[in-house]
């Protein structure tokens, strides 16, 4: 079926069904937060909802053609495959990263309820509505209603939500168990499209996330005899202030970020800083400095690829 007869056949967004299913997920973002150990996300809440909108169009109650696979590593932490079927073997078009879990908020920090939606004006506001519990509802919507009109299309197309992918604390639970289990290999046979990112527009270019950390070991004492203490603090400064200065003389701003419209470069920069505990006047024995780095992939350029 030709792209036009598609657009015509699907329909707008329907916004009535749009808002009410981003209604109830982003009224679970509470329980969506990704930070261990301390909090750890129940994906299926937003499993659950998907679910109730896509199994009545589903082979699993009969009534319908999608074909539905809720995969679980973890109790209450599930992935979800859902594919249209086309018609010819072999075609497929996919739709993958739209993650089910959330970063932290602090509704202290907030001028609104974080975790139930509202809307002021033409926007609407909770988190997750743009990273990723929104991409999660325009999708659901697009296989809802690929379901409900039934075009005749050459190609199959799958949409995986995933589970985990704001934290790496944990693994074997997302997109990383699917990839080891095989059940995305026939995804390679077409286009693949990763739906996550943190603003409203298409995004053309991305960058890469590596978790570091760094842990420091010194001479616990006490304050008042500074001389017969190693500051552990002060060593991990100093060494994380020459790591960051190789690291921007060895991944500079690229003038083709800009083409891209990236809005910052590569960076690497610390995020968490934890040391053992102790009184105000005592220097500690040791500390880790965690972060991460957020690499611009431009494939050629970046000497990533070197």
């Amino acid at each position: 079926m030709a792209t036009s007869n598609v657009k015509r056949t699907l329909g707008n967004l329907n916004e009535e069904s749009f808002v009410s299913l981003l209604t109830k997920i982003i009224g679970e973002s509470k329980f969506l937060q990704n930070n261990p150990p301390e909090l750890i996300p129940e994906e299926d809440r937003v499993v659950k909802h998907v679910l109730d909108c896509l199994l009545p169009y589903s082979t699993t109650t009969g009534a319908g053609p999608l074909v539905v696979n809720h995969v679980t590593y973890f109790p209450g932490r599930g992935n979800l495959i859902v594919e249209y079927p086309g018609t010819e073997p072999g075609k497929i078009l996919s739709f993958v990263g739209m993650h089910m879990d959330v970063v932290t908020a602090n509704p202290n920090d907030w001028d609104f309820d974080p975790f139930s939606l509202s809307i002021d004006g033409d926007k609407l506001r909770g988190r997750g509505t743009t990273d990723c519990l929104g991409h999660i509802v325009l999708v659901t919507e697009l296989m809802r209603r690929l379901a409900e009109t039934k075009p005749k299309l050459k190609s199959t197309v799958v949409a995986v939500f995933i589970a985990n992918e704001e934290n790496s604390a944990i693994t074997g639970v997302g997109v990383d168990a699917l990839v080891k289990d095989g059940l995305l290999d026939k995804l390679k046979g077409g286009p693949l499209f990763w739906i996550d990112t943190a603003d409203k527009q298409p995004c053309i270019g991305t960058g890469g996330m590596i978790p570091w950390k760094l842990h420091v070991t010194g001479k616990l004492f006490h304050s008042g005899l500074a001389h017969k203490a190693i500051n552990p603090l002060e060593l991990g400064m100093e060494a994380l202030e020459e790591i960051q200065l190789r690291f921007y003389k060895d991944f500079p701003p690229h003038p083709k970020e800009q083409v891209y419209g990236f809005a910052t470069p590569s960076t690497m920069k610390p995020t968490q800083w934890s040391y053992p505990g102790g009184g105000i006047n005592q220097i500690p024995g040791e500390c880790t400095i965690a972060g991460d780095v957020r690499l611009i992939i431009l494939s050629g350029l970046t000497p990533f690829y070197k």
